[in-house]
């Protein structure tokens, strides 16, 4: 393929990654979701619509979408920071195992079989879906010990590495049963998904290198042309699904988004 060949089929695409990205922000906004469990699936079938090689596809849908969870992480941090809701106590015990999570995670998902890695990524979005349908929420208990936190980090890190997400999913539920008040742990897992999402990106990034097969525009394992199409509108477009959800029967929109998120695990099955 020609470089003008390329240019022209970016030219075409990019709106597509824009739209993606726009509706990642808007979800993200009104169910309080990092945006990694819509980009995902979207970049999976965007990659092989494209043709991307067959065994890359998970791995640059991964990678690309921790690149997007970078920008849109620290603007929710500082916000977070800003409205007095985040304890740096608890994210700075969190920090060391998720940095070394994120590395180890990226790792492996670059060791794993594209099918394995696909069906780990469709086993997670059916728990979410369970989650959000069923309204479950953990019953609290006592307070965390300092290597609790550091090792739940790791544990933490790794799988949000490997899955593309920022780990709110995981990282809320596991405060609230430490006894953490909601807010703060809300604002604990937005800090706590930036550092994921910098080591996994960087790890991805240098990891996917020389890979061959790679399409033009690529970053090792992260492609830019969807980094930066998505980046431009879900950060414009997040602010609103907030506002909605202050509008629309919030509970009902979960079991609704919960049944597609089924949906599109089940089909993520069925591909792989």
């Amino acid at each position: 393929m020609t470089k003008g060949q390329v240019l022209n089929e970016l030219v075409l695409l990019l709106p597509l990654y824009v739209v993606c990205g726009a509706i990642a922000g808007l979800l993200a906004g009104l169910f309080g979701l990092g945006g990694g469990i819509i980009l995902v699936p979207a970049l999976l079938f965007l990659f092989a619509w494209q043709g991307f090689p067959t065994q890359t596809i998970v791995v640059t849908a991964v990678a690309t979408s921790l690149a997007t969870i970078v920008v849109t992480g620290l603007s929710s941090t500082l916000a977070h920071h800003r409205l007095g809701s985040l304890q740096w106590e608890v994210v700075k015990r969190l920090l060391p195992g998720i940095v070394l999570g994120a590395v180890g995670g990226a790792w492996l998902a670059e060791q794993m079989p594209a099918d394995w890695l696909a069906t780990i990524f469709a086993l997670y979005l059916l728990a979410v879906a369970i989650q959000m349908g069923w309204r479950w929420q953990p019953n609290p208990g006592g307070k965390p010990k300092p290597s609790w936190l550091t090792a739940a980090g790791g544990a933490i890190g790794m799988l949000a590495a490997m899955l593309g997400i920022g780990g709110g999913t995981l990282t809320v539920p596991l405060l609230v049963r430490w006894a953490y008040p909601m807010r703060t742990a809300v604002a604990v897992s937005s800090a706590s998904g930036l550092p994921i999402a910098a080591a996994g990106t960087v790890s991805y990034g240098v990891l996917g290198w020389d890979t061959p097969g790679l399409p033009p525009g690529s970053l090792g394992y992260v492609y830019l042309p969807a980094f930066f199409g998505i980046v431009a509108s879900s950060i414009l477009i997040a602010p609103l699904g907030a506002a909605l959800a202050h509008r629309l029967p919030a509970q009902r929109l979960k079991q609704m988004f919960a049944a597609i998120l089924v949906v599109i695990a089940i089909r993520i099955l069925y591909a792989g």
